[in-house]
């Protein structure tokens, strides 16, 4: 079913002129397609449940559910995150769906695809060589300790956390990696919404605090020209397609567990433009990426999502209820009813934000059919919509019973409802973190730590403290503790480092022991990938 690019393009009715192929699997898309007559598309966010080790699918679910749409004689259309190197190489391998759920070409996605991972790693750390160098060369009003600017890379590497440069005393200073995804080039790039913005974002980057605690910018540095031509090609949007033919925009890649988990802004417009349903996701949990998409991402582009899809499997269920993983292909209907606390959890979270919710149910090969019953009654049960999705073994076809409720739904809607928020950026901090801890999370509250403290304190001196939250936690846990599965009590959130996003327009609160650059499992994925003799990639 797969469509050379040129095709695809023009079953979106997208002009050849605004097509720049990188082969014929994969094109860049020109910003000027989004000035041209367009489509008013309705957005489906996808979002998951805690994930686990045994597996949710939230992409997978989302690829299959726009295969199901198409299927149903919709133009559907995707708008996903690109895959980082960092987990294609790491623990989870792969991030293009599985088996008959994928977008295409595959291999090359999850590697370099159309480069923009190198063009946002190449901008951010020009910027960090340009900064060390004023600071050798005296041209800079910071000193070594106030510059706060790291350096990026697209690989798990907990050696580089923290580094000194070698420049040499006095400008010598201690620095650190994080990995590409939390970059906030790559945040700017999918929150910005043309050229200009673009370059607008650049120069509001704070680079660091002089020692009278003046904020110093990126565009101090003269280097944003330079950045903005790395950048160029980049922000425009990805246009490849799934393994059944539904056009899909792939653009950015920030984790949700320590940035704000979301596609560009771009591709979602782009999409919204030229399909009448986009499938659209937000992750880790609805816990992590579905609340920045709404806090972040909505907040600052307009964008509304119409209807929200949380992913859940009766494995993952079953581990939040206390089944071990090796034990998950047991029946046990205890745990699974308990495992459900999760699921209602982030269905609340979900529900707030004032849009029909529908369960998906991921279907394992191995999954019992009365233990798919359960969750089935218990959605039933609590007054939500609910599917089982075979997507995996079947593709389009085992999405159709969920495509068709998420349609009846999206008729049941108003267009112009509007999105309500947790909390305002004016709020005082202690606000906002609780609203997100206490409404999201189900905390019983936050303590921040006096180092974290005295940071926001200067960030707040400086005017620049009234922005929204992105919450740096573990994927693993509602709590910042990544050992309580299920639904955690009693427990509170500690804040204990903020980072300052200015040019992306949000603050980064670091809770528990989130790191910014991930480490390699005992067992990286990288042992499983290898090239035959010829010369086909295996092991992704």
């Amino acid at each position: 079913m797969l469509q050379d690019i040129a095709s695809l393009a023009r079953s979106l009715h997208l002009a050849p002129q605004h097509l720049q192929a990188h082969g014929n699997d994969k094109a860049k898309v020109s910003l000027k397609a989004l000035e041209e007559p367009k489509t008013k598309g309705r957005l489906i966010l996808v979002s998951a449940i805690t994930p686990t080790p045994a597996g949710e699918g939230k992409t997978t679910v989302s690829i299959g559910l726009a295969q199901g749409l198409a299927r149903l004689g919709r133009r559907a259309a995707l708008a996903l995150r690109q895959p980082s190197m960092g987990p294609v190489f790491g623990r989870k391998g792969g991030a293009t769906g599985g088996g008959k759920s994928t977008v295409q070409p595959s291999q090359s996605i999850n590697l370099h695809f159309t480069g923009d991972f190198h063009a946002i790693t190449s901008a951010h750390n020009l910027l960090s060589a340009v900064l060390d160098n004023q600071l050798v060369q005296g041209q800079s009003s910071l000193k070594p300790e106030g510059l706060l600017w790291k350096r990026v890379m697209d690989c798990n590497d907990r050696a580089l956390r923290r580094i000194q440069t070698s420049s040499g005393a006095p400008t010598q200073r201690a620095t650190g990696f994080d990995i590409t995804a939390a970059s906030e080039v790559m945040a700017i790039l999918c929150l910005s919404q043309s050229l200009a913005d673009l370059r607008a974002r650049l120069e509001r980057i704070v680079t660091g605090f002089t020692p009278e605690g003046e904020p110093v910018y990126a565009r101090d540095s003269k280097v944003v020209g330079a950045m903005l031509a790395l950048l160029r090609d980049a922000l425009q949007p990805n246009l490849v397609q799934s393994v059944e033919g539904v056009p899909a925009f792939l653009h950015g890649g920030p984790f949700a567990n320590i940035a704000h988990g979301c596609n560009s802004v771009l591709a979602t417009q782009m999409a919204l433009a030229h399909a009448d349903e986009v499938v659209t996701e937000a992750g880790f949990a609805f816990d992590l990426g579905g609340e920045k998409f709404m806090h972040i991402k909505c907040r600052q582009s307009g964008l509304k999502p119409d209807a929200i899809v949380l992913v859940a499997t009766v494995r993952a269920l079953k581990m939040h209820g206390g089944v071990a993983l090796a034990d998950l292909a047991k029946p046990d209907v205890d745990a699974l009813q308990r495992g459900m606390e999760n699921l209602q959890a982030h269905v609340q979270s979900a529900q707030a934000f004032g849009r029909p919710v529908v369960v998906a149910i991921n279907r394992f090969a191995q999954d019992h059919e009365d233990e798919l019953a359960v969750v089935r009654q218990y959605c039933r049960a609590a007054g939500l919509r609910c599917a089982v999705a075979d997507v995996f073994g079947q593709g389009g076809a085992g999405a159709i019973e969920l495509g068709e409720q998420v349609l009846e739904v999206l008729s049941q809607q108003s267009a112009d409802r509007p999105l309500p928020m947790l909390y305002e950026p004016t709020q005082p901090l202690a606000q906002r973190l609780e609203a997100v801890a206490t409404q999201i999370y189900g905390a019983d509250g936050v303590d921040i730590t006096p180092e974290a403290q005295q940071r926001f304190a200067l960030f707040e001196r400086a005017g620049l403290g009234n922005l929204p939250l992105c919450m740096a936690k573990t994927q693993n846990s509602l709590s910042d503790d990544g050992t309580r599965l299920g639904r955690p009590t009693g427990f509170r959130v500690t804040v204990r480092d903020f980072e300052l996003a200015n040019g992306a327009g949000f603050l980064v609160a670091l809770c528990g022991n989130m790191m910014r650059m991930p480490a390699l499992p005992k067992e990286p994925a990288a042992w499983r990938v290898d090239v035959s003799p010829e010369g086909e990639i295996t092991g992704i």
